[in-house]
């Protein structure tokens, strides 16, 4: 299904509705606030909705076939466990983002430790933490795991469509290479169940717990490993690097269990070609 939509489409429509809603905002001279809300519902609700929506209806599919219940409830466990898994990477694998720039670049370590301001109005905090926590899992896995992984796999291979995807997926996150991994994962989540549900579910229980995290409870966060000031990056550095060493090898088998049915699956089908 998602191997026959054009990602040459995708691209230039999701380009346009985004700088049209950025000119129309400037156009009425909006408020910070609107101007945040209309861009991420062009980008996460307009756009996705109006282009699978097109696709679907083209190939006579509904939504039921890529997104269902069946056979989720024995992959909770794995995702839940997959989520502290790469929050606990995703936090080493930071630190250590910061303490190779901060040589180079420091201005881009405070850029990339900015902290963002809780939104002082009730209804916007609401949504953007529903944005954060449901509206963004389901729409970037429609997109990164469910057209582009797909799309570039039919064009490349299945590893080179999940990595590109996933390196993709990554640069537009602060946590570049937390991102990529966490991209990775849910990939092979997708790949192997055929159920975009799965990594959806992960995708938003991870934002769910980073919008706790951010949001609600920073002073809760492990003094040890705990990143608030630049002096931090240096002060310490030991516990994040035993974070980031202590969850490697675990994430690196996660990726590793979960695609050994992949290769199974490209050796049987080249066998099945070679009779």
């Amino acid at each position: 299904m998602f191997e026959k939509m054009k990602l040459r489409y995708f691209t230039p429509f999701m380009l346009v509705a985004v700088i049209g809603a950025i000119i129309a905002m400037v156009a009425v001279e909006a408020s910070e606030e609107t101007f945040d809300v209309v861009f991420q519902l062009v980008m996460y609700v307009v756009v996705p909705a109006v282009f699978f929506g097109y696709y679907f209806r083209k190939q006579q599919a509904s939504l039921s076939d890529v997104v269902f219940f069946k056979g989720v409830k024995p992959w909770l466990p794995k995702i839940a466990g997959l989520v502290l898994l790469s929050i606990a990477f995703s936090l080493g694998i930071f630190w250590l983002q910061l303490y190779m720039l901060l040589p180079i670049a420091p201005g881009l370590v405070d850029f990339f430790m900015e902290v963002p301001p809780i939104p002082d109005t009730p209804l916007y905090l609401g949504f953007m933490v529903f944005t954060i926590a449901i509206l963004a899992p389901i729409a970037e896995e429609f997109m990164f795991r469910g057209l582009l992984l797909k799309r570039l796999a039919k064009k490349t291979s299945i590893w080179g469509g999940i990595i590109i995807s996933s390196f993709l997926f990554g640069i537009l996150h602060a946590d570049i290479i937390g991102a990529f991994l966490f991209g990775v994962l849910a990939s092979l989540l997708y790949l192997q169940t055929g159920n975009l549900l799965v990594p959806i579910l992960m995708h938003m229980l991870n934002n769910s717990l980073a919008v706790a995290l951010m949001f609600l409870a920073p002073a809760t966060w492990p003094e040890p490993i705990s990143i608030m000031e630049i002096t931090d990056i240096t002060a310490k550095a030991v516990p994040n690097a035993i974070l980031l060493g202590i969850s490697l090898i675990p994430m690196l088998a996660a990726i590793i269990w979960l695609s050994r049915g992949l290769r199974a699956e490209k050796r049987e089908k080249a066998t099945h070609s070679l009779v």
